[in-house]
C-alpha cells in the first residue's frame, strides 16, 4: 500500500481544541497553519495569535517547549485560503454548530488538494450530515477525527467514516494518527456522542443520579470514584470542573436532541442535572471559571451546595470500609458492594450495574467490538479497566444475573433487557467478551481480531485487555539471566534487552551487577543492548532504601562502595564496545538521568521526564551526573572561538543544583540530558521497536566506544563565579543554609575543584569527587531528615 504523507496540516478553528491539536502537530514535528475569522480590529491574525500566545501559558503545558508555539503558522480564512493547496490534512475544529461548519466547507472546497484528507474535530455532530455540505470529489476524504482534551496527554482519537468515505482513508488516517501522533484510535459509528463520550457522559449523568438518591456530598463521591475505582484520579465532579461545565452540558444537549425514548431506552436520564444547570447559571463553568463543584479560596477546597447556592467546606472522605471493599478480588467486590447497606456501597454498586447495563445495550449501535468501548473507556477517560473488561474478571454470567436482577426489579434506570447475547451463545460459553480470537462484534456475532495495519506491526507489546491473546513482556523472547531485579532477555538473538524489575525500576546493587553481566553478554553475541521496561518509569533513581541496611552497619564506607560500583556501571554502559540503547519512558530521574546520559543513544516516548533531583533529598547526583555535566560542557565549548567554558557550564549547573526536570522529552533535550542525535518517538507502544533498530542501524555502521579523553574545567575560578552567585540567593532567603551547601558541592564537582581554569581531568577524577560529595551529605543530619521524610511521606522537606 502506498504511504500516504502527512507533509503539512491545516488545523481550522483557533478555539481550545483546535489551537492544542496545533501544538501538539508542533511537539512530533509535523508542519501546521492554525486558521480562523480575521479579526474585526488590528491585525487581521488576531485571533490566531492570542490563541497562540495563551498555548504558552496553559497549564499542563499543551507544547514540549513553550516557545515552539511560534513554530504553529497563522492564517485567516479572507486572506489565506491558498495555504490550503499544499496542506495533506485539513481537521476542522470550530465551534460545534451544524450550520457554521457546512458554511466553512463551501469556502474552502475550491482550496482543498485532490489528496487532502479533510476531517472534522466534532465532539458528537453526525459526520454523515455534515459530509453532506461537501463537493463529491472530497466526499470520499472525509471523515471525522475526534481528539480527547488535553490533545498531548489524552490517548484517544476515534475516527469515524460515513457512507461515502473510502475505507483506504481511514486505513491512512489511522496509521498517521498512531505512529506519527502517538495517539490510540477507536474507530466509532457515526451515531452521537460517538464511543467514549456516549458512554462515559451517559455514565456522569447516570452517577449524577445516584449521587442525589443516595444523598452523597460531592468530595465523598470523588474520593469514591476516583483511584479506588480505578478511573482517573479527578474523580467525576473534579473531572466534570476540570472538563469544563458548558462544554458537559453541550455533550448532554447532544445527546438530548439527537436522541429519545425509541433510540436510547435510557433517554429518560439524560436530563440537564438541577446542580449543573444553575453552575452555568451562575457562570461557575469549573477550572477555567475557577469555581464550578469545588472552588478554591486560599488554601481551602470547597464544594457547592446546590441548597444554599453557596459553598461550603469540602475534603470530606469516603468510609474507609468500602476502599478495603474496592481492593478485593473483581467477582468479591461486586458482590460485597451489591449486598453493602450503606448509602455509599449501594451508590457504587449502581454506577457500576448502570455502566454494565447501558454499555451492553448499546455496544451493537455505537462500536464494532466490545474492544472499541474499553479502549475508549482507558483511553478517553483515565479508566483502568473498561467497563466489559471489569464485568468479564467479575465473572460474566454471575455479574449479568444480578444487572437483570435490578432491571427486572426496577432498580436500574432503564427497563431495557441485557442483549440476548449476553446470556446465549458464544460470549456466554466463553465467558466474556474478549477472547484470545478477538473480541465480541454483536453485528456479526463473532469474536473479531483487532486490524493488521502494517502500522502496528511496530508495536511488539501493544496495550492488551483483559482476556485478549497477545505477547506479554515479563514472559517474550528468550530469558537468558532473570532475577528479582532485572531480566535480560532477547526478541530476535541479535538484541540484548535489559528490563529492570524493581519497584519503580530503582537502580540496585543487584540491578547493577545484571547490567554489567548484560554489557558483557552483549559485547561477546549481540549487536548491540536496548534497556527497556514494557511499564513505567523508565527509572526513579538510585534504591536508596537497598543502600540503608548497608549504610546502619558498616558506615560510610559503603555508601562509598555503592555509589562507586554503579559509577563504574555507567562507564561501562559508555564505553562498551557495543551500542548500548536506553529506551526512556515516564521518569528518567537521578540514577535513572544517569544511566540514560551514559548511553550510547537515548530513544525517548514524547512523554519522557528526565532530570537530576537528587538535591530534593540533600543529596549531590553521585553515578556520573556531574560528570556528564562538566564533560558535556567542554564538549559544547570546543565549537566557540571563546576559552571560557563557564557560560557552556551554567545551564548543566542550575539543571542538578534545582533539580530541574524537563516536562517532556522535547525540554529535556533543552536541559542537555537528551542531545539532538537522539530520537522522540511518539507512540509509547513503538519504542522498543524503534530502540532496536536503533541498536542494529549502530552495529551496522561500524559503532566503536568513544575515545576516553582529558578535558578542561572552569577550575576555582569558575566555582568562584557561581558561589558569588549561590551566596546572593542565600542572602536574599531564596535558599537555605543547607541548599546553599548542597549546591556548593555541585559548583565544586562540576568545575573541578581546587585546579587551574583550564585543567584537563578525566571521568574518573571527576567521578571521586562526586563520591566524597555524596559521602559528606549522607552522613549530615539535615540530609537525612530530608531522605526519611521522602520516604515517609513521598514529598520533599525543605530544610
Amino acid at each position: 500500500m502506498k504511504r500516504f504523507q502527512v507533509k503539512k496540516v491545516a488545523v481550522l478553528g483557533a478555539g481550545v481544541m483546535g489551537a492544542q491539536i496545533a501544538a501538539h502537530l508542533v511537539n512530533v514535528k509535523v508542519p501546521v497553519v492554525l486558521f480562523d475569522l480575521p479579526a474585526k480590529e488590528g491585525a487581521k491574525n488576531g485571533i490566531v495569535t492570542r490563541a497562540i500566545e495563551n498555548l504558552k501559558k496553559l497549564k499542563p503545558s499543551p507544547l514540549g517547549v513553550a516557545g515552539d508555539a511560534d513554530l504553529i503558522g497563522q492564517a485567516n480564512y479572507e486572506e489565506h485560503l491558498e495555504q490550503l493547496r499544499g496542506c495533506d490534512l485539513i481537521i476542522e475544529a470550530i465551534a460545534e454548530r451544524m450550520d457554521w461548519k457546512l458554511d466553512l466547507y463551501k469556502k474552502i472546497a475550491p482550496f482543498v488538494a485532490e489528496h487532502a484528507i479533510v476531517a472534522s474535530n466534532t465532539s458528537g455532530l453526525s459526520i454523515t450530515k455534515l459530509s453532506e455540505g461537501l463537493p463529491e470529489a472530497i466526499k470520499p476524504r472525509f471523515c471525522g477525527i475526534h481528539f480527547f482534551n488535553p490533545p498531548r496527554y489524552m490517548t484517544l482519537v476515534e475516527l469515524i467514516n460515513t457512507p461515502t468515505t473510502e475505507a483506504q482513508i481511514l486505513d491512512h488516517l489511522e496509521a498517521f494518527v498512531t505512529r506519527g501522533l502517538g495517539k490510540g484510535v477507536v474507530r466509532a459509528k457515526d451515531t452521537p456522542n460517538f464511543v467514549a463520550n456516549r458512554i462515559g457522559i451517559a455514565g456522569m449523568l447516570a452517577t449524577m443520579k445516584e449521587v442525589e438518591n443516595f444523598g452523597l456530598t460531592y468530595d465523598v463521591v470523588d474520593d469514591l470514584t476516583g483511584k479506588r475505582l480505578g478511573r482517573a484520579s479527578s474523580g467525576t465532579f473534579r473531572t466534570a470542573d476540570v472538563v469544563g461545565l458548558d462544554t458537559m452540558a453541550h455533550v448532554i444537549k447532544t445527546l438530548q436532541d439527537n436522541l429519545n425514548e425509541q433510540t436510547d431506552p435510557f433517554y429518560g436520564s439524560f436530563g440537564t442535572p438541577p446542580v449543573l444547570a444553575k453552575l452555568i447559571e451562575l457562570g461557575n463553568l469549573g477550572q477555567k471559571a475557577k469555581a464550578g463543584f469545588f472552588k478554591k479560596v486560599g488554601r481551602d477546597i470547597l464544594r457547592f451546595d446546590l441548597e444554599s447556592e453557596d459553598y461550603v467546606p469540602a475534603g470530606e472522605k469516603a468510609d474507609e470500609v468500602y476502599g478495603r471493599m474496592l481492593k478485593r478480588p473483581a467477582a468479591e467486590r461486586l458482590k460485597l458492594l451489591r449486598n453493602a447497606e450503606g448509602p455509599q456501597g449501594q451508590f457504587l454498586w449502581a454506577i457500576l450495574r448502570n455502566g454494565f447495563h447501558y454499555a451492553a445495550v448499546h455496544l451493537a449501535s455505537i462500536a464494532e467490538t466490545a474492544r472499541d468501548v474499553d479502549q475508549a473507556m482507558r483511553w478517553g477517560f483515565g479508566m483502568k479497566q473498561g467497563p466489559f473488561e471489569l464485568w468479564q474478571e467479575a465473572g460474566w454470567l454471575e455479574v449479568a444475573k444480578m444487572v437483570q436482577a435490578d432491571i427486572d426489579a426496577g432498580k436500574a434506570l432503564s427497563k431495557a433487557p441485557l442483549p440476548d447475547w449476553v446470556f446465549k451463545g458464544p460470549v456466554a460459553e466463553a465467558g466474556g467478551v474478549h477472547t484470545a480470537q478477538g473480541s465480541w462484534n454483536p453485528s456479526k456475532g463473532v469474536f473479531e481480531a483487532r486490524r493488521s495495519l502494517p502500522v502496528y506491526q511496530r508495536q511488539h507489546f501493544p496495550e492488551l485487555l483483559l482476556g485478549e491473546a497477545g505477547p506479554k513482556f515479563e514472559t517474550a523472547g528468550t530469558t537468558i539471566e532473570e532475577n528479582d531485579s532485572i531480566r535480560v532477555w532477547t526478541l530476535d538473538g541479535e538484541v540484548l534487552i535489559a528490563s529492570i524489575k524493581t519497584k519503580m525500576h530503582a537502580i540496585s546493587p543487584e540491578v547493577c551487577e545484571g547490567l554489567m553481566a548484560a554489557i558483557d553478554l552483549a559485547e561477546q553475541e549481540y549487536q548491540g543492548l536496548v534497556v527497556w521496561s514494557g511499564d513505567e518509569p523508565f527509572s526513579a533513581g538510585a534504591d536508596l532504601q537497598a543502600m540503608l541496611p548497608a549504610f546502619m552497619a558498616v558506615g560510610v564506607t559503603a555508601i562509598e562502595d555503592a555509589e562507586g560500583f554503579m559509577q563504574q556501571v555507567m562507564l561501562r554502559l559508555r564505553y562498551a564496545n557495543v551500542p548500548v540503547v536506553s529506551a526512556v519512558r515516564g521518569l528518567a530521574l537521578g540514577g535513572g538521568c544517569e544511566l540514560a546520559v551514559h548511553s550510547a543513544r537515548r530513544v525517548l516516548h514524547m512523554e519522557s521526564y528526565v532530570g537530576l533531583v537528587e538535591v530534593g533529598v540533600g543529596l549531590v547526583p553521585g553515578a556520573g551526573g556531574l560528570t556528564y555535566i562538566a564533560r558535556r560542557a567542554a564538549e559544547n565549548a570546543e565549537t566557540s572561538t571563546g576559552k571560557d567554558l563557564l557560560p557552556f557550564l551554567t545551564e548543566g549547573f542550575t539543571a542538578a543544583a534545582m533539580a530541574k526536570v524537563g516536562t517532556s522529552a522535547i525540554e529535556s533535550r533543552k536541559l542537555g540530558y537528551v542531545l539532538h542525535s537522539d530520537l522522540i518517538v511518539p507512540h509509547k507502544d513503538e519504542l522498543l521497536f524503534v530502540a532496536i533498530n536503533e541498536a542494529k542501524a549502530l552495529f551496522a555502521g561500524g559503532y566503536r566506544a568513544p575515545h576516553k579523553r582529558l578535558f578542561p574545567v572552569a577550575g576555582r575560578d569558575g566555582k568562584a563565579t557561581i558561589l558569588g552567585s549561590l551566596v546572593n540567593m542565600r542572602d536574599g532567603g531564596f535558599i537555605s543554609q543547607h541548599d546553599f551547601h548542597i549546591a556548593s558541592l555541585i559548583a565544586n564537582v562540576v568545575t573541578g575543584g581546587d585546579v587551574e581554569a583550564g585543567t584537563l581531568v578525566s571521568e574518573e577524577y571527576l567521578m571521586t569527587l562526586e563520591r566524597k560529595a555524596f559521602c559528606s551529605l549522607i552522613v549530615h543530619p539535615k540530609t537525612q531528615e530530608r531522605i526519611l521524610g521522602m520516604l515517609n511521606t513521598g514529598k520533599p522537606v525543605r530544610n
